[in-house]
C-alpha cells in the first residue's frame, strides 16, 4: 500500500493528520560506540529523539543472538538505532554528542570492552546524512594527529538485540556503563528549544515576489550566491540576532560571527541547530553541505570545517541576502526579547 493511499485511509477515519505529520518528520541514524546499553541511554535523554533500539548492524547473517555476535564471528557491531525530530534536533548535534562519549581513536575497544563487536561506527540510510556525517567526522579529526577508528559506512543491515537489552539501564540503574553521561550537560548551553517553528511561516509565491527583493528571491529561492564583498553584513559587528528574510525566525546571533575572510557574513554555529537544514550540495562539480532554513526552507549559504577551531572549527557562510539583522536594542520591539541573552 502506497504512504499516499495510506494517508488518505487514516483521514477517512477521522485521525489526526498530525500524527502523519510527526512521522514525515522522524529521521534515523545508527551509532556503534562500544556496549550498546549506555549508548543507548545516553541517547534516550536527549531533547528531539524519540526512540532508541539497540541491536546488531552490519553482520553477515539474519536474526543474529547476542551470544553468536559476542564470538566475533558474525562482523556484527553493538548498535544503537536513533530516531529523532530534525525540527527539534540536528544530526550534526546528535553526531558531535557522540563524540564526546567514545574513544575515537581506540580500535575494537571502549571502555572495558573489548572485541570486534566493540568498533565504533556511524551507519547511515542516505546521502544526506552520509555528508553530514563526513563533515562531522572531519571536524573531529582535526583535534586528533592520529587517524580515527570511527566507520563511517551505509546500513547494510540491523537486528533488534534481545527484548532484556532494551532500556537496559532503565531498569538495572546500577548496571555497568563505560560511558560519561556528563557531556549531556552542554546540550543545555544550545538554545534548543526556545525557537518555536509554529510562531514562524513562509509567504505565498507572490508573497514573496512582492516581499523580496530580486536579489534575495534568486538566493532564497534559487540558491543563487551574492557576490562576495557586496552584501550588507558581512562587515557587521553590531550587537543582535540574523534572522530569515523570509519567515522571520531567528538564526544566528552576533556573539557567534565572525571575520572569516571571505567576504560573506561567517558564523562559529547557529542559535539553535533545530532552524537549519543541511543537505548534500553537488553542483559546480564539488560535493558542499547546502544551508536552509527550517520553516522557511530558503537557501542561506554552505557550511565549511575551515572555521576557526577555539570556536569548534565550523564556518557557516552565509548570504546577507537570505538574512535580516535585528539590532540588540530592537528585539524586544521585535518580539525577539527572549533571545537577547544569546547575544548579550
Amino acid at each position: 500500500m502506497s504512504f499516499l493511499v495510506k494517508i488518505i485511509l487514516v483521514m477517512c477515519m477521522g485521525v489526526s493528520t498530525l500524527f502523519y505529520s510527526n512521522i514525515a518528520l522522524s529521521q534515523e541514524i545508527y551509532f556503534a560506540g562500544g556496549c550498546f546499553w549506555g549508548v543507548a541511554e545516553y541517547f534516550s535523554r536527549i531533547p528531539g529523539v524519540t526512540g532508541v533500539l539497540a541491536g546488531y548492524a552490519n553482520g553477515n547473517k539474519d536474526n543474529p543472538t547476542y551470544k553468536e555476535v559476542c564470538s566475533g564471528r558474525t562482523g556484527f557491531a553493538e548498535t544503537v538505532k536513533i530516531d529523532y525530530n530534525p525540527e527539534q534536533i540536528s544530526l550534526r548535534t546528535l553526531a558531535e554528542q557522540f563524540f564526546k562519549i567514545i574513544d575515537p581513536v581506540s580500535l575494537n575497544q571502549q571502555g572495558n570492552d573489548i572485541g570486534t563487536q566493540y568498533r565504533t561506527g556511524m551507519y547511515y540510510t542516505d546521502k544526506n546524512s552520509q555528508g553530514i556525517l563526513a563533515s562531522v567526522l572531519e571536524q573531529v579529526q582535526q583535534r586528533y594527529p592520529k587517524k580515527l577508528a570511527v566507520e563511517l559506512k551505509p546500513l547494510k543491515n540491523f537486528f533488534p538485540a534481545e527484548e532484556y537489552h532494551q532500556d537496559y539501564l532503565k531498569k538495572n540503574p546500577l548496571g555497568y556503563c563505560h560511558i560519561s553521561f556528563a557531556s549531556l550537560k552542554d546540550l543545555e548551553g544550545i538554545a534548543l528549544g526556545r525557537i518555536d517553528p509554529q510562531k514562524y511561516h513562509k509567504p505565498s509565491e507572490q508573497e514573496l515576489k512582492e516581499k523580496l527583493t530580486s536579489e534575495q528571491y534568486l538566493v532564497t529561492q534559487e540558491a543563487a550566491t551574492e557576490h562576495a564583498f557586496t552584501g550588507a553584513y558581512w562587515q557587521n559587528t553590531r550587537p543582535g540576532i540574523y534572522v530569515d528574510i523570509v519567515t522571520g525566525e531567528p538564526l544566528f546571533s552576533s556573539r557567534d560571527k565572525f571575520d572569516s575572510g571571505c567576504g560573506w557574513p561567517s558564523f562559529s554555529k547557529p542559535i539553535d541547530p533545530s532552524v537549519l537544514k543541511e543537505h548534500v550540495d553537488t553542483s559546480l562539480g564539488m560535493e558542499r553541505l547546502e544551508v536552509k532554513s527550517r520553516v522557511g526552507n530558503s537557501h542561506l549559504g554552505h557550511v565549511f570545517n575551515d572555521g576557526p577551531k577555539k570556536l569548534g572549527g565550523l564556518r557557516y557562510c552565509i548570504n546577507s541576502s537570505s538574512l535580516r539583522f535585528i539590532p540588540l536594542e530592537d528585539m524586544d520591539k521585535e518580539g525577539y526579547g527572549n533571545l537577547k541573552d544569546i547575544v548579550k
